[in-house]
C-alpha cells in the first residue's frame, strides 16, 4: 500500500442533496482550470478546515476533527456557492454581508455571532473520509459529509474564483459526462459519484452511511492480472473498487 510522503491537508466536503423528478440531485462546481489541484474538475463544494473552524469546534461535543470538518463544510458551502446549510434562514441580503466578512478573512465564529446565526452540525452526516497519497500534487484529508438543501434555500452561485460553474445534476448524470468526455472526474470523486448514484434520496444515503465504517481510504497501486491498478478497499460501500492506471484522473 502507498505510503505518504507528504503531511496531508485537512478538507471537507459537502454533498448536497436535492429532490428531483427522479433520482436525487446533487451540487456540483467546476473547478477553475488555473487550479493547482483538481484544475478543470467537477467536485462538492468543500475546501481546507482552517483554524477558526479548529477553534469553534470546541464549543461542541464530539470528536474534534469530526465537528471540525463539518464546520469547513458549512464555511465553504457558503463561501463558495452561496447555499446555507445548517445555518438556518437567510435572506440574500444577510448571505451576502457573511461572505463579504468571510472573504475579508473574519473568523467564522465571530462572523455567526455578528449575525445571531445558529450553527446546526447535526444537519451534516458523515460518509466518508479519503486521503490519497499523491506525489507531488499536495495532499488533502477530506471528510465527506452528506446534507439537504435546507426548504426555500436560494439558487446557488459562481464565485468565479476557484470555481467557474455550479449546477445540479444526479450523480449518474455526471459520470455519463465524463464517460463522454464531457468533464473530467478525479479518483475519488468518480468513486463517491458510484457510490451515490445507488440512491433514490437522502435517506437511502444516510442509511448506507450508518451501514458502513468511517475509515480513512488511501487508495494503492497493485497489478491485478499484469495491469497496474488504483485499488480502494472491498468493505465500504463501493461497488467499484480498482480502475486502470491508465484510465485514473488524480487531482
Amino acid at each position: 500500500m502507498a505510503e505518504r510522503s507528504t503531511v496531508s491537508i485537512p478538507a471537507a466536503t459537502l454533498v448536497l442533496f436535492r429532490a428531483g423528478a427522479g433520482m436525487p440531485e446533487l451540487l456540483f462546481v467546476e473547478r477553475s482550470k488555473a487550479m493547482a489541484f483538481a484544475g478543470g474538475a467537477l467536485v462538492f463544494p468543500g475546501g481546507r478546515v482552517d483554524p477558526g473552524d479548529h477553534a469553534l469546534a470546541t464549543r461542541y461535543d464530539g470528536d474534534p476533527e469530526d465537528v471540525a470538518g463539518r464546520i469547513a463544510a458549512i464555511r465553504e458551502t457558503l463561501e463558495e456557492v452561496g447555499v446555507p446549510v445548517g445555518l438556518g434562514a437567510m435572506t440574500a441580503e444577510s448571505i451576502a454581508e457573511v461572505r463579504r466578512a468571510l472573504s475579508r478573512g473574519d473568523p467564522f465564529g465571530t462572523v455567526l455571532a455578528a449575525h445571531d446565526l445558529p450553527l446546526s452540525i447535526g444537519d451534516l452526516v458523515p460518509f466518508a473520509r479519503w486521503c490519497p497519497a499523491h506525489v507531488p500534487v499536495r495532499t488533502f484529508d477530506t471528510h465527506f459529509y452528506l446534507a439537504e438543501v435546507p426548504p426555500h434555500a436560494p439558487d446557488p452561485i459562481v464565485d468565479d474564483t476557484e470555481n467557474v460553474r455550479v449546477f445540479w445534476a444526479t450523480a449518474q448524470a455526471v459520470l455519463d459526462m465524463a464517460d463522454a468526455g464531457k468533464a473530467t472526474l478525479i479518483f475519488p470523486t468518480r468513486r463517491n459519484l458510484e457510490r451515490l448514484a445507488q440512491f433514490d434520496g437522502f435517506e437511502a444515503a444516510t442509511a448506507d452511511a450508518a451501514n458502513h465504517p468511517i475509515r480513512t481510504i488511501t487508495p494503492w497501486t497493485e497489478k491485478r492480472d499484469g495491469v497496474s491498478h488504483l485499488c480502494i478497499p472491498t468493505d465500504l460501500g463501493y461497488p467499484i473498487t480498482e480502475e486502470p492506471m491508465t484510465d485514473v484522473v488524480r487531482g
